[in-house]
């Protein structure tokens, strides 16, 4: 049986401040929402008993709130976790202090059988809200690690119901509503259905942490399921949507053209542009109908 949720206790993802707001020539002095944007660590506790060893691994700029989600759904899409059942514990990480635990660092602590090969990994991750992982060999890292292939020409799914889901997105995005600056990542059964959504500053970090979320629940592979990204299709994205081998990828923006190499080589449908009741697909086209036949 899959073990409970890793729970959470600590959430601020939108903050008030002063403001100056313009209108032609008249000025007021009111007040703005916006999206938090504070660094993450994720450090790791691994190694057999009694020979146990805590690293640090990586550090994100993210929006706060469901850090225990991204922090597993990172260590799951960068292939340093299988299943949820790799980690017995994960907790904010205190120090030297641990009446104070910080809320800016998680510790993961894995399970003493899990094999890591930590100078293989002794290169710290850094991501930022914008580039995704970097300096790594992640297209290598796809091939090697993950299990998960998209099948061919599952799930089909009719183009009303792609055109929907950006409405459905935005409708159910209470941060963005609040600030109109945060991504965010949903995944949607075949009839157009939203299952679950995540937001944060990093669109990588909202992918992550719906994949934590996921893999808590013990749903991997998401085989039968769409996912609408609401910036670009970067490679990052792809990657990490093969890992749990998601099959359908679509986004209110562009894809890269390496997202697209990605998407075409392990047979997964790519769509980008998806707005305004259009969209263009770039590969995998078989798993979109027109009038009972596919395109």
């Amino acid at each position: 049986m899959p073990r409970p949720p890793f729970e959470q206790t600590w959430n601020q993802s939108v903050r008030s401040f002063p403001v100056l707001r313009l209108r032609g020539e008249t000025g007021k002095d009111t007040r703005d929402s916006l999206a938090v944007e504070e660094p993450l660590e994720i450090r790791l506790a691994f190694g057999p008993k009694g020979q146990r060893r805590q690293e640090s691994l990586s550090i994100t700029m993210r929006t706060p709130g469901h850090d225990f989600e991204l922090a597993l759904g990172f260590l799951f899409s960068e292939g340093l976790i299988a299943s949820v059942t790799d980690v017995i514990g994960i907790r904010f990480y205190a120090g030297q202090l641990p009446e104070q635990a910080q809320s800016n660092a998680v510790l993961v602590d894995l399970h003493p059988e899990l094999q890591l090969d930590w100078d293989r990994l002794n290169r710290h991750f850094y991501t930022t809200s914008s580039c995704g992982v970097c300096g790594k060999a992640s297209i290598e890292m796809v091939r090697q690690t993950t299990c998960h292939f998209p099948r061919r020409g599952r799930p089909v799914v009719a183009p009303e119901v792609l055109f929907r889901l950006p409405e459905t997105l935005r409708a159910t995005q209470k941060v963005f509503e609040q600030t109109g600056g945060i991504h965010a990542a949903g995944l949607f059964d075949p009839t157009g259905q939203l299952v679950l959504l995540r937001e944060d500053v990093g669109r990588h970090n909202a992918l992550d942490k719906l994949l934590g979320a996921v893999l808590q629940q013990n749903r991997i592979p998401l085989s039968d399921h769409l996912l609408l990204v609401s910036g670009r299709a970067s490679f990052e994205l792809v990657q990490k949507a093969l890992m749990a081998g998601i099959p359908f990828l679509a986004a209110v923006g562009a894809p890269s053209s390496l997202a697209l190499e990605l998407a075409e080589e392990y047979g997964m449908t790519l769509v980008g542009f998806l707005r305004d009741q259009g969209c263009n697909v770039y590969c995998g086209e078989d798993r979109i109908t027109q009038e009972n036949n596919t395109i």
